[in-house]
């Protein structure tokens, strides 16, 4: 995947700012148009103006926020199986008492995903959630009846 650099953001900032359209800078920039529209979109300050400069800054932000890739090592793994063991948290509780407290920890649906595993393998996690993991699937027309013998209303 590529990302835009500073150059490619001064341009932007420029042309944008000379009322060219999204197509014509992406052209000129040699991205796609999307790129260019999620850029001014994403960067904006609070008052709605785009700065590449800002935009620069936001996109180093979040590339050092998100660098590392957390697996689910076994520490984890068993602080997890703790808090579902013993305090019978939702996969929600456990991710956000992790994150207030510094503990690295995986999404929540990571979390949903080992339990549904360990379930297949024979395991009993899932029995300390609340809901159990149960899904039910509403159909749209589940609460439509049919009227027997009913007479169209062109008929009447």
């Amino acid at each position: 995947m590529k990302h835009l650099n500073e150059t490619q953001r001064y341009t932007i900032y420029r042309m944008h700012k000379n009322k060219m359209s999204q197509s014509q800078i992406a052209e000129y920039v040699g991205v796609s148009q999307a790129t260019v529209s999620k850029e001014l979109s994403r960067n904006c300050n609070s008052l709605g103006h785009y700065s590449p400069k800002d935009a620069q800054m936001f996109a180093d932000m979040r590339k050092e926020r998100l660098h590392r890739a957390r697996s689910f090592d076994a520490s984890m793994e068993s602080f997890v199986r703790k808090m579902l063991e013993t305090k019978q948290w939702s996969p929600e509780q456990i991710c956000g008492y992790a994150k207030s407290q510094g503990i690295p920890i995986v999404s929540v649906e990571r979390i949903y995903q080992y339990i549904r595993k360990d379930r297949e393998n024979g395991g009993k996690l899932y029995l300390y959630c609340r809901h159990r993991l149960k899904h039910r699937k509403r159909y749209v027309g589940a609460g439509v009846s049919h009227i027997p013998n009913r007479v169209s209303i062109h008929e009447r």
